[in-house]
């Protein structure tokens, strides 16, 4: 096959960064001021404890993202190994087709601050392995590593692109590989049924 390069978004990445850092900000002046933004349900220290939370998962998010931007790497190569993955944090390079049992795209909904507002993620694309722990033991960090873990735990795979860091759709994206993977299992059925 052709290979197919999918480059990263420098201008979504700064969009992202710039929405992380109206969080830590907004999480900073609500830890300032926790006063203002108390109901009847729940204590200052409890708010502080979620607003602490938050900003550190928005910290870290600002981080990955600020490190995508200046990253010289293509976010995705599609070729006859598999799929070459660098679009996000949690990362591992080469995805195997032999490993690949299917794609799905979801959106998860993230609880914010229950004061105010929920918020949906940007889609994601779920490759589905049947060979996690290979994946996870890559991993380079402690902190992608237990990413990776939850994903397993959660979408029974660790292993996720996504498309809101790149040059294309989430739905074009998971037509794209839906595609490469049938002709494989399609080939590989002939191979060894005719």
């Amino acid at each position: 096959m052709e290979e197919i390069i999918i480059r990263s978004s420098k201008t979504k990445l700064v969009l992202m960064l710039i929405v992380c850092l109206a969080f830590i900000i907004g999480g900073i002046y609500m830890i300032i001021e926790p006063n203002k933004f108390i109901n009847n349900r729940h204590s200052e220290e409890y708010l502080v404890f979620i607003v602490l939370l938050s900003v550190l998962f928005c910290g870290l998010g600002g981080f990955f993202i600020a490190k995508n931007i200046f990253n010289r790497k293509v976010g995705l190569i599609i070729n006859d190994k598999g799929i070459i993955d660098n679009s996000n944090a949690t990362s591992i390079g080469l995805i195997e087709w032999d490993d690949i049992t299917g794609v799905e795209t979801i959106q998860v909904s993230i609880p914010t601050y229950e004061y105010f507002f929920t918020v949906s993620s940007p889609k994601m694309l779920i490759i589905k392995t049947s060979k996690p722990e290979k994946y996870i033991e890559r991993s380079k960090n402690m902190i992608s590593k237990e990413a990776m873990k939850t994903n397993n735990r959660m979408y029974g795979t660790p292993l996720t692109i996504t498309s809101h860091t790149l040059k294309i759709k989430s739905s074009n994206l998971e037509t794209i590989i839906s595609e490469q993977l049938n002709k494989r299992k399609n080939k590989h059925y002939l191979q060894h049924h005719v």
